[in-house]
């Protein structure tokens, strides 16, 4: 049986010379890769109770909403800045060279609800850290972060250091 990081292409420098990307495209274009990677993303939720996942756009979207929909849990959008029709809250975060801003609704969240945020990747932490400074701002509680993949040598995980983080595979480099 393969492991799902037989299903991840890593392609060397890409988008520049010394980087290797690490493509979620080739999981989710394998049926058996995509299911694999699901079932581990939903293994990281065992025995966990909470009342919403919420995903980052637009891979979050692809991972989450098949874990809200197995679990029967709303699922909430965060998305970039302007893609949200209602009443939104919104945080900065840094970029490597510049800003980005991101938004989720302003109702998605109750207070006291217990939230799990989902990704596909964790590389600096900047995102994820922007949508759970949303959620505690709305009243809710981060009660895990998930990732199916983490780059460690980028120290992602030093900026979530207060939250309960776990990711399906870790890569040392960056």
């Amino acid at each position: 049986m393969k492991k799902l990081e037989d299903y991840v292409v890593t392609i060397p420098d890409f988008p520049e010379p010394g980087i290797m990307f690490r493509d979620v495209t080739s999981v989710i274009q394998d049926a058996e890769g995509l299911q694999l990677a699901i079932d581990s993303l939903q293994s990281l939720l065992e025995g966990l109770e909470f009342d919403v996942l919420v995903g980052a756009e637009s891979r979050g979207f692809i991972f989450g909403m098949p874990l809200a929909y197995n679990l029967h849990k709303p699922f909430v959008l965060v998305r970039k800045k302007g893609k949200l029709p209602r009443e939104t809250v919104s945080k900065e975060y840094a970029l490597e060279y510049g800003t980005a801003e991101i938004e989720m609704h302003k109702d998605a969240i109750q207070p006291g609800q217990k939230v799990v945020l989902v990704d596909d990747l964790i590389a600096t932490g900047g995102t994820m850290k922007a949508a759970a400074e949303m959620v505690e701002e709305l009243g809710g509680e981060v009660v895990k972060i998930i990732f199916l993949m983490e780059l460690a040598g980028l120290k992602g995980r030093d900026v979530l250091e207060k939250y309960d983080v776990a990711s399906v595979i870790t890569y040392e480099g960056k």
